[in-house]
């Protein structure tokens, strides 16, 4: 079992930035993939950024609608994963989701991030 909690969530103006954290604990041995997902209200749960560790390193890939904006890392020693978000705007109002192992995988509890000037 792994458990995530995230962190870092609130409100903010359009423009402005916010860094999400999600700690992670437990059995986290190969776990290669981590994400961030976001659920807004009355839409399913999407995809915004996900980091696949392998023998090579790390890729990321993102959502069409964060690229540019938002950036995914990962601290492997201490079990931290970020989502650094950018010039934020009223449409990534959600709550945002920490992710590992994929969509079958293990959930945070969920971190709100409200965009509203």
């Amino acid at each position: 079992q792994v458990q995530l909690v995230e962190s870092g969530g609130g409100l903010v103006q359009p423009g402005g930035s916010l860094r999400l954290s999600c700690a992670a604990s437990g059995f986290i041995v190969g776990f290669y993939v981590r994400g961030w997902y976001r659920q807004a209200p009355g839409k399913q749960r999407e995809l915004v950024a996900v980091i696949t560790s392998g023998v090579t390193g790390d890729n990321t890939r993102y959502a069409d609608s964060v690229k540019g904006r938002f950036t995914i890392s990962g601290d492997n020693a201490e079990n931290m994963l970020y989502l650094q978000m950018n010039s934020l705007k009223l449409e990534d109002t959600a709550v945002y989701y920490c992710n590992y192992g994929g969509f079958s995988g293990s959930w945070g509890q969920g971190t709100q991030v409200t965009v509203s000037s």
